[in-house]
């Protein structure tokens, strides 16, 4: 490491300026232990955590966890055989959904508010293998069903850059987590924009990667055609480094797809061709987050960039189609929590009061939404009308996608119309908070991969990019974001 890049300040660790790489090549030439560098984050995670609330749960094992990694470092030094990765030994905060075994798992919900993991995640085994430190599970609106982290039921989490306001959701403690030098990295899901949007508000780097690209064995499905896990990290080199290592298919989970999957060919040769769209002045755009989205398509210019502007003809039927395809998938998916197998039960004077007691009294109100209309786009009836018309319009968006995809590589959008907003300015408006996910919800329907980056700030909150490229092609996505965020 360079001498201008030294993250050790007073004998103490910048974490402000820490990322995974300097974190690594730091432990490995033993300026810092794997130990020492969790401890830090520790000390953090006791100062501030009670006023962001992002953390669920600390784990008691976190410098147990560290000695195991400095130990790797130790091996691999003496030429005992081991291999450390760029991950040994970083901290990780984990979405309260990921299982981790031996660990509550409750999805920010009362319904498994005492449910220990019995199993790995495919995505913590795969860590573990490396020797990454998990701190703790990260706060989350209720079975990822939110946009603010104000349907946990555990209490809101908030954001560091202003405590008034929301950290965005439904991953908003994993992202305020990595926001407030509370973790180097962490991991979340994204059924609907719930990685991006936390990432925008927060200031962070959050990757939704293609559909199938990651294993979701072992998290807590929500909307089972859109879920995917993702990373957060302060830099886009970081939440390569994370992809690389859990990306991959899985035996456990039929819907991962493989390296050859999809082949990708870029349009530009020297540059990726960045798409954009017309927003007519900005209509429907918070006024500061069109200037920045603005300036970053001049930016991309100024880097030598080529920029065109595109059409998806019918992207303004993606939030109508998502909240109809979403809530069906909740419904059938919800319906394994009956209070019988396992976590929150309440007692009815019947076997089926049992039944609804427990799932009335479990469930928050936002979720109990959503089984609902979920429920009623599956009943008798409306099955066509609704749900199979709403698959057709997904169809057609992804067409859409397709064609543009012929002319450009990455198409930019804002993450989402607004930066963060006041805590509890939208919770009682189902369809002000909806809207919110009006960027994110196409590449969930698409499958396609997308990823927010901080771009500037409006005032003194974050505001975040959003770029999406083909299936399989997030490569293309860390070159543009890292070039965005001048970090080549």
């Amino acid at each position: 490491m360079k001498k201008t890049d030294t993250i050790i300040t007073d004998k103490k660790i910048d974490l402000k300026n820490l990322t995974i790489t300097k974190a690594h090549e730091s432990m490995k030439h033993g300026e810092f232990s794997a130990v020492e560098l969790a401890q830090a984050y520790l000390d953090v995670i006791a100062t501030k955590n009670k006023d962001l609330n992002a953390y669920l749960e600390v784990f008691s094992d976190v410098v147990e966890q560290a000695k195991v990694a400095d130990k790797l470092f130790a091996e691999e030094k003496s030429g005992d055989g081991a291999q450390t990765s760029f991950l040994t030994g970083i901290p990780f905060a984990v979405k309260d959904n990921i299982l981790i075994q031996g660990h509550i798992a409750s999805a920010a919900s009362k319904m498994l508010e005492q449910y220990h993991a019995v199993y790995d995640a495919t995505v913590i085994a795969q860590l573990k293998k490396v020797g990454a430190v998990f701190l703790g599970r990260t706060n989350m609106d209720e079975f990822a069903m939110g946009g603010s982290t104000e349907n946990s039921a555990f209490g809101v989490t908030k954001n560091p850059h202003d405590l008034s306001r929301v950290a965005g959701g439904s991953s908003g403690g994993s992202a305020a987590a990595v926001a407030s030098d509370m973790a180097l990295a962490a991991l979340g899901s994204d059924t609907g924009g719930s990685i991006r949007q936390p990432a925008s508000f927060c200031g962070v780097v959050g990757l939704k990667p293609t559909y199938g690209a990651i294993s979701r064995y072992g998290v807590m499905a929500m909307g089972s055609s859109l879920d995917q896990i993702g990373p957060f990290a302060k830099t886009v080199a970081d939440a390569e480094i994370i992809f690389n290592a859990i990306h991959g298919q899985d035996s456990l989970d039929s819907t991962t797809i493989s390296a050859s999957t999809y082949s990708p060919k870029r349009i530009g040769t020297k540059k990726p061709v960045i798409g954009y769209l017309d927003y007519k002045g900005g209509a429907g755009i918070d006024p500061q987050v069109y200037r920045i989205f603005n300036e970053s398509k001049a930016r991309f210019e100024k880097l030598g960039y080529k920029t065109k502007l595109v059409t998806i003809p019918n992207i303004d039927y993606s939030l109508a189609a998502y909240y109809i395809v979403m809530p069906a998938e909740v419904s059938a998916n919800m319906a394994r929590f009956d209070g019988v197998k396992y976590g929150f039960h309440k007692d009815g004077k019947t076997g089926v009061d049992d039944y609804f007691e427990t799932r009335a009294a479990g469930f928050g109100k936002e979720v109990r939404r959503r089984i609902l209309l979920g429920t009623y786009v599956l009943s008798s009836g409306y099955y066509d009308a609704y749900y199979n018309h709403a698959n057709a319009v997904r169809r057609v968006i992804a067409a859409g996608f397709d064609r543009a995809f012929d002319t450009v590589d990455v198409i930019m959008t804002p993450t989402a119309p607004s930066p963060a907003f006041k805590i509890g300015e939208k919770i009682s408006d189902p369809i002000a908070m909806y809207l919110e996910d009006i960027f994110t919800v196409p590449a969930n329907l698409t499958g396609l991969p997308a990823m927010s980056v901080p771009a500037g700030f409006a005032v003194s909150l974050p505001v975040g990019i959003q770029l999406t490229a083909r299936h399989g092609d997030e490569k293309t996505l860390f070159e543009a974001g890292a070039d965005l965020l001048g970090e080549k």
